[in-house]
């Protein structure tokens, strides 16, 4: 027999969610053939089976959360155990293995409890996060309409739910959300805040991987910002007469696609800002792969637009809304989001002015974008009205020292404010 264990869909990875099986007990499944659908803590992946055989049984039950990776999660027959058509006198021997899933599968269910289940027998789909924040809200997920992929109940859907007056759970329902609740309430009451002042939502697998890299990065890379400002006047009308002259193939580039384009050429022009820090030494890259920052349900991922410095506006405003898209559905592979270089966070859309982030590592650098705005400035003794932008550069000291990053963002800024010379 073999074991097919709950595979690490990426380094970080150290459980997930078995969303979805594609097989059933008594299928013959060859190498190659999507057996399932993993939920991580960045996206919804199937996985392919690497052996073949028929599934004897079935371990870990659709919908179980926390599932460790390497754990078994099916089991299939070896060569010698596959039934075998063409032989009348085996026939016998192929029905032994049959009877035992039949027998064991019910026990395999139990192992974790299954998701909810409408009155027609249908099994309700619906995200960890919106499962845990319906029954801490009492609301019944049979009620709830999903909008999420293939009509899965997302985080917005429960909250839309919450705050029409959804239908209300039934009380074990609702009961059994209160002890964990209270537990996990208990530090918060020693510092102060009473019980009953506010609601918990529990972290999912994302909330939990940000806080630990987060935490990490700051705790272990030795960082400074470094702050530039940038007109973007001339930026603004190029962006116009781009636009114009895309709309008839349904192109649209964005600022941040220049931002994106201009900081890979002034990678390629200063190539120690586009360096990893190992134990080994400093990893100078070939490549700008930039990672871009983009807010999805319940935490944040950054898809990556590779080999940046190669590639035109359009196609780069291309990639950036694709990736985007995806990434909102968490429909990313594992390596559209993994093994970027250099990361762009651009919070301008919603009127930030200025900003630091934290360094996603093992990337050197991090780019904090704000908002443009008119502001006065000083021209040739003048003062004048100017739409500037401030950028702030977060680097990592082991990697970036200042004068590198200075010269990084003097490089980068001239391209923006005079966009034309990145389309030469």
């Amino acid at each position: 027999m073999t074991d097919i264990l709950m595979p690490a869909l990426s380094p970080t990875m150290e459980e997930g969610v078995l969303a979805k099986w594609h097989i059933k007990v008594g299928d013959v499944v060859s190498a190659g053939d999507v057996i399932a659908e993993i939920e991580t803590d960045k996206a919804t992946m199937e996985v392919e089976a690497v052996d073949e055989g028929e599934v004897l049984e079935i371990l870990v039950a659709e919908g179980s959360e926390g599932v460790k990776v390497n754990t078994p999660i099916a089991r299939l027959a070896g060569d010698d155990a596959a039934p075998a058509p063409k032989k009348a006198e085996a026939a016998p021997a192929a029905e032994a293995p049959k009877e035992a899933p039949k027998a064991e599968a019910p026990k395999a269910e139990t192992k974790a409890a299954p998701a909810p289940v409408a009155p027609s027998g249908e099994r309700i789909f619906a995200s960890p996060l919106a499962r845990r924040l319906a029954a801490m809200a009492g609301l019944d997920l049979k009620a709830i309409k999903g909008t999420g992929p293939h009509g899965r109940i997302v985080k917005r859907d429960v909250e839309a739910a919450q705050a029409s007056g959804g239908a209300t759970a039934s009380a074990p329902a609702a009961a059994a959300a209160a002890p964990a609740a209270a537990k996990a309430t208990t530090s918060l009451a020693q510092l102060g805040i009473p019980d009953g002042t506010y609601d918990l939502v529990p972290l999912d697998g994302m909330r939990k991987a940000i806080a630990r890299r987060l935490v990490d990065s700051v705790n272990n890379v030795p960082h400074f910002p470094l702050f530039i400002d940038v007109e973007l006047d001339a930026l603004m009308e190029a962006r116009a007469q781009l636009n114009k002259m895309l709309e008839p193939r349904g192109i649209k580039v964005s600022v941040n696609d220049f931002v994106i384009k201009a900081a890979a050429m002034a990678l390629k022009a200063v190539p120690e800002a586009n360096a990893s820090y190992t134990p080994e030494g400093i990893a100078m890259h070939h490549n700008a792969d930039v990672s871009m920052a983009v807010a999805i349900d319940g935490g944040l991922i950054t898809p990556i637009i590779r080999k940046a410095e190669t590639k035109g506006l359009a196609q780069i405003a291309t990639e950036s809304k694709d990736l985007a898209k995806r990434a909102r559905e968490r429909k990313l592979k594992p390596e559209e989001f993994q093994g970027g270089t250099f990361s762009v966070s651009n919070l301008g859309m919603f009127g930030i002015k200025q900003f630091t982030s934290i360094i996603n590592e093992p990337q050197g650098c991090i780019m904090s974008v704000g908002a443009g705005e008119q502001r006065p400035v000083v021209k040739d003794g003048q003062l004048a009205v100017a739409t500037v932008m401030t950028v702030t550069l977060t680097c990592d000291h082991r990697v970036v020292d200042g004068a590198v990053g200075a010269r990084f963002l003097q490089a980068f800024k001239p391209l923006l404010e005079n966009p034309l010379s990145m389309l030469a």
